[in-house]
C-alpha cells in the first residue's frame, strides 16, 4: 500500500522544526518494519495575517509503502507521536492519504495548490477528506496544521512541489562534477536549468556547499542557473534563496 504522511504547526520559535518530526516518524516506520519511506518534501503554504504559523507556514510530507495490515496501527501511532512530541503552542495536524484510493486525485491537487495562495478552513480540509477518504486529525491546540497537512499532501501529490531536505553537505572548494556525475548520485535523479530546459551530460556545474533538490515531475531535481563567476559565465547550482518559490 503507497501513502503519503504529511505533518504540519508542530513546532514553535524554540523547538525543532517540523522537517524533524517528519524524519523521526519515518525513522519510527522503518524501525517498526511496516514499510519503507521516501524523502521528505518541504511545501510552502500561503504566508498571511489570518493564518497562525511558526516562521515560514510550510507542512512537510514524505511517502511511505506500508503492509496494508499496518495502516491502522501507524495512524495511531502517528498521532500519540505527534501528540508526544510537538512543541507547546503549536496546533499539529496529521494527514494519511492512501494514493490509490483516493476517490479524486485532482481534487487533493488543487487544495494543495490552492493553499499557496488563499486563506482556507478547517471545515474545508475535513470536508475534502471526509469524501476523499484520507484520514485527517488534530493532536493538540487549534488544530489548524490539519489544513497544511492536507494540502501539503495535495502537493507532494502533484509531483511538482516542494524543497526536498536535506540535501548532500559539500567541504568548501569542492570540484565542480559534470551532469553525468551528478545524475550518478543517490540523491539527484535529473539536472535541469530554471526554465526546464536539460542539460548536456558533459557540463560542468559549480556546486556550492550543499546539493540541495526539488520536486519536479516526481523527480528529486538539481536546479542550475547561468552565473558570472570569476569573470566567466558558468552553470551553478541554484542556491536557497533561489529555491525559495519550490
Amino acid at each position: 500500500m503507497n501513502i503519503l504522511i504529511c505533518i504540519d504547526d508542530t513546532d514553535n520559535l524554540d523547538s525543532l522544526g517540523t522537517g524533524h518530526l517528519a524524519a523521526e516518524f519515518a525513522q519510527l516506520i522503518e524501525t517498526r518494519a511496516w514499510g519503507k519511506t521516501s524523502f521528505i518534501t518541504r511545501h510552502q503554504l500561503f504566508v498571511h495575517s489570518d493564518i497562525a504559523f511558526t516562521s515560514h507556514n510550510s507542512a512537510m510530507c514524505f511517502a511511505a509503502s506500508i503492509d496494508s495490515n499496518c495502516r491502522e496501527a501507524l495512524i495511531d501511532e502517528a498521532g500519540r507521536f505527534l501528540a508526544q512530541r510537538s512543541a507547546p503552542g503549536s496546533s499539529p495536524g496529521l494527514c494519511v492519504a492512501v494514493t490509490t484510493a483516493l476517490a479524486e486525485a485532482s481534487a487533493l491537487i488543487g487544495f494543495g495548490q490552492a493553499a499557496k495562495g488563499l486563506v482556507l478552513t478547517k471545515n474545508d480540509a475535513y470536508v475534502l477528506a471526509q469524501r476523499q477518504g484520507i484520514h485527517l486529525s488534530e493532536h493538540g491546540g487549534t488544530g489548524q496544521g490539519v489544513i497544511g497537512a492536507l494540502a501539503g499532501a495535495g502537493l507532494r501529490l502533484s509531483g511538482n512541489d516542494g524543497r526536498i531536505r536535506g540535501g548532500r553537505a559539500l567541504l568548501p572548494g569542492t570540484a565542480p562534477l559534470s551532469v553525468k556525475a551528478l545524475l550518478a548520485l543517490p540523491e539527484v535523479n535529473a539536472v535541469q536549468t530554471r526554465a526546464g530546459e536539460t542539460l548536456p551530460d558533459d557540463v560542468v556545474i559549480e556546486l556550492g556547499d550543499r546539493l540541495k533538490t526539488v520536486l519536479l515531475n516526481g523527480r528529486a531535481t538539481l536546479l542550475v542557473t547561468l552565473d558570472l563567476l570569476d569573470g566567466k559565465m558558468r552553470w551553478r547550482c541554484c542556491n536557497k534563496p533561489e529555491l525559495r518559490c519550490h
